[in-house]
Order: C-alpha cells, then structure tokens, then sequence
C-alpha cells in the first residue's frame, strides 16, 4: 500500500464514515473485488473537497463540482465514489500496471495509486491547471507517490509515459482519440463515458489492433471534455418560463423544426402502452440504448422538476428521456403504475398533430425491445474512421471525427 493515512492513525469518526461510504458502494454493486474495497477504505477523500461537510463527502452518490464555466456548465468535480468505484471495477486494474487516467482531480488517482501498488505507476492528467494542483495538493497529503501529474490536453494522452495497460477516461468523450489507442497496449482496457447519440455509458473497451470491443458497460454521467475533442450537445427548448425549462439535446440528430414541436408541446396529450412492464428496482437504461439504436431521430428530453411537477410534461430525468421527433409531432417514453404495485408500465406521451402515431411507434419499439432484447447488453465496437460500411458490426453506426462507432444487439 502507498498510502500513509492508514485506518490505525485515522479520527474513529472519519473512518466510520468511510466504511459506512464502502458498506453502501457493496450494497450497490459499486464495490465488489477485495482490492477495490480496500483502497475505498483507505483513501481519505473528504480532503478533497474541504468546503464539503464531512459526512457528505462520504455520500455514496455525492459528486462535488469544483469549478464551472462562464455559462454555469459544470466542468470539473470530483465524481461520486459510486461511478469511482464501478469505473475501476470494469478497469480490472492489476498491482504493476501502468495506468493513466484522462481528468484529474486527485482522488480517483489515490485510488489508483492503491491498487497498482509500488511497483506500478499512475500517470493523471488535466487540461486545467487549476484541477491539476489541487490534484497534487490531495495526493502530496495523502503520501501517494507513485502518481505523476501532468497538465495536458487529454486528447494526445500522455506519450512521454506510454504504454499503458489501462486507461480510464473520467470525463464524458463523444469520440476515442487514436492516441488513447496507440498508447494502451494490446489487449489493455480503456475505459471511458462514451456519448452515443445523447446517451453516456462508461464503456469497458479492450484493445484489439486499431479497433476496440466493449467488454461491459454501465449507465453514468460526467462533466464533458474540454480542449481539442470538446463536443457538447445543442439543445432545441421548446418551453423556458420561470426556470420550467424543457429542451432536446441534439447530438448528430436531423435539425429540428423548434416552433412546431414548441407548439406541439401545449397540445392534449396522445398516449400509447406497450404492455411490458418493469420492476421497481429495475433500471431502463438497456431499453434506451436499444431505441437510441432502432430509431432515427431520438434526441433525450431534459425538463426541470418543475416542468414535471407543473404537468408541462410527464417524465423528467437529469439524463434526459428518449424523445421520438416526426416533423410538427414528437413522443417521450414514460411509465405508469400498475395493478402491482411493485411493477410500471411503459408507454409513450405524444404531441402535436402526428403525436397520437409517433407514440404509438415508440411503444412498438419498447414492445421489440421487451420481447427481443430483454436481458441482453449491447454490443459496442469503435472501429477508425474511413472503415467500410462492409467492415462494421450490423447495427446503428455513430461518425465522429476520429472513429466509427457502431451499437449492436444479440
């Protein structure tokens, strides 16, 4: 172990809070392998954000942004321990290993730092030298030495320590640079919150030749790139009164016609069911991947509480709800409850004078969804741009600069 804060020197209250933070990160699914638990029981995180309450910073799911842009865009924050956590598990980080890790920060590194031992080597980078120093104040704190800090644009990684055998991205990419390849060796795992058509998942990538081949992913979200491969989404808002704001986030979807959907959005609702059903405690990310993959125009709805709690609309969620655009007529997925009280129904909520029929196409996919894909993982490939169509998986191509990035189902 490189750290110096061992529990046996740490306040008992400190460290109950950070073993209640482990307890929850198991509980969760988070935190499964002996290593990971164990460096999430060593690394005093709180120090990190010293204008967090203590107990807070040990929150399973408290992410602390620490610095955002002139529009209020958050752009840096130390990443709640669970997604830490889930990202390092899909890591499969061994003592000895090479790592770099693309957004510092300092606490994921001490992490890290922990698991790839003395004799491996941890190399963080940041293009903001502000986050790269209180990186290196957190680490030169905590005694982990075996971490270099370097201020860089994350997109040309970090060749004067390649290779590495892994790398965790822990910013959201809507592209993989080539150098994030070539610098990971082959077979060695890249793990990165990839942005497909709007929607993020930190995806396990393992490195075969010039393409990558998921090994895993999760549902997450992260505060975008900066610097040479920034590419944040536009929104389209259809409703902006007294912060009850609804917007598209349009990420390479068809440009929309704003003024009739802002018009179909005051319009009586149009809804549709599909007959499957979902538990309480189970997650629809699957389901939105897959419609993302067989529908076109599926841009995510972003709509404040207020929206929703004002009936503007039905379902609101800080990543968005898939949203089937037509033209002057749209339709968002949504739920309703059942007879069992432990089971949602879902459906879709139309609008506009086509609204009635593009619900009734979004519930047909959920309807392929539940009786065709339920209970799979898609397939993701990210291939270099200018590869044949005749060379891709079968499924939704996404073009980025640098890639071809294809979605696939069993």
């Amino acid at each position: 172990m490189t750290t110096r804060n061992s529990a046996a020197n740490t306040p008992t209250s400190e460290q109950q809070l950070r073993d209640a933070m482990v307890e929850r990160l198991i509980e969760l699914g988070a935190a499964c392998s002996p290593r990971v638990v164990a460096a999430f029981r060593s690394v005093p995180r709180h120090l990190a954000t010293p204008e967090a309450d203590m107990a807070k910073a040990y929150d399973a799911e408290y992410a602390a942004v620490t610095k955002t842009d002139a529009t209020g865009v958050d752009i840096s924050s130390v990443s709640a321990a669970r997604i830490q956590a889930m990202q390092i598990e899909q890591a499969d980080i061994r003592p000895g290993m090479r790592v770099l890790e693309i957004g510092s920060g300092g606490v994921n590194a001490a992490y890290l730092s922990e698991l790839v031992g003395d004799r491996g080597h941890v190399v963080t980078l940041d293009i903001d030298s502000d986050v790269t120093q209180r990186a290196k104040t957190f680490l030169n704190a905590t005694g982990h030495r075996n971490v270099t800090v370097v201020i860089a644009d994350g997109e040309n990684g970090a060749p004067d320590h390649a290779p590495y055998e892994r790398i965790i991205v822990t910013v959201q990419a809507a592209d993989i640079p080539p150098a994030w390849i070539h610098q990971l060796t082959e077979g060695g795992r890249l793990v990165v919150p990839l942005r497909m058509r709007g929607m993020t998942r930190t995806v396990a990538f393992v490195r075969d030749g010039e393409r990558l081949v998921s090994d895993g992913l999760e549902l997450c979200g992260f505060v975008p790139m900066q610097g040479a491969g920034e590419n944040r989404v536009r929104l389209a808002v259809l409703h902006d009164t007294e912060g009850e704001e609804i917007a598209l986030r349009l990420d390479g979807h068809p440009e929309p016609d704003t003024e009739a959907l802002r018009a179909a959005l005051y319009t009586p609702r149009a809804e549709a069911w599909s007959g499957v059903t979902l538990a309480g405690d189970e997650s629809n990310e699957h389901l939105d991947l897959w419609l993302t993959t067989a529908l076109d125009n599926l841009p995510l709805m972003a709509a404040k509480p207020s929206a929703r709690q004002r009936g503007l609309v039905a379902s609101a969620s800080p990543l968005g709800v898939p949203t089937l655009v037509d033209g002057d007529s749209f339709a968002y997925r949504t739920v309703r409850r059942t007879d069992d009280p432990d089971r949602f129904e879902l459906g879709a909520i139309g609008h506009g004078p086509q609204g009635k029929a593009v619900a009734e196409h979004l519930a047909e996919e959920i309807r392929t969804w539940g009786a065709e894909h339920r209970g799979h993982h898609a397939h993701i490939e990210v291939d270099p741009a200018g590869t044949p169509d005749d060379r891709l998986p079968t499924g939704r191509v996404v073009d980025r600069p640098h890639t071809r990035i294809t979605i696939s189902w069993p």
